[in-house]
């Protein structure tokens, strides 16, 4: 098995910007104990989000909230990635860099849990490839529209359960550092 590491969208509009992730607690030490775990045994690739909207008011290119969190970047990578979608494989270098390098599996760590994480994971699978999906190490925030409300534990948690189901192997850093 050769995995890759995916930290995605760890980007300071998700600590200081429109989108606070509240759940689960300890979230940002566990992706960087993640991270931490990977170097020099599993390669890391950084996604990073943007929107090319200009009347999107976030994650705009150049701007605070769009930027890495100060400890994503100063932790050392293999690539960085740009997506402006929410799956990580869509416009993007990612899938061939992937081949390129023999990697079968992608662990999903990141932000959101219920968006672009969901949505790398489902796309990789697609691909063919084996996928872990952190519990630990991706998170979310409550949410209110129009179709209802739902906290952000029930979101996360429903995640983990559809993943689970038919396409990650879902389990916590612990476990997926003591693999390495």
């Amino acid at each position: 098995m050769n995995r890759a590491l995916l930290v995605i969208d760890v980007q300071n509009e998700y600590f200081t910007g429109a989108f606070p992730i509240t759940h689960p607690v300890g979230h940002l030490e566990q992706i960087l104990a993640a991270m931490d775990a990977a170097v020099g045994k599993v390669p890391i690739i950084v996604i990073q989000h943007s929107f090319s909207d200009p009347n999107k008011p976030f994650f705009q290119k150049g701007t605070p909230g769009w930027e890495l969190h100060p400890e994503i970047k100063a932790r050392p990578h293999e690539l960085l990635i740009e997506k402006t979608l929410p799956g990580s494989f869509t416009g993007t270098s990612l899938e061939d860099w992937l081949r390129e390098n023999d990697i079968d599996t992608v662990t999903i760590a990141g932000y959101m849990t219920h968006m672009c994480c969901d949505t790398t994971a489902r796309q990789a699978v697609h691909r063919g490839l084996t996928v872990e999906f952190l519990s630990d190490a991706t998170g979310t925030l409550d949410l209110s529209n129009e179709a209802g409300e739902v906290t952000a534990e029930e979101l996360h948690r429903s995640i983990l359960c559809a993943q689970q189901m038919m396409l990650s192997e879902v389990l916590d850093v612990k476990s997926w550092v003591e693999r390495l």
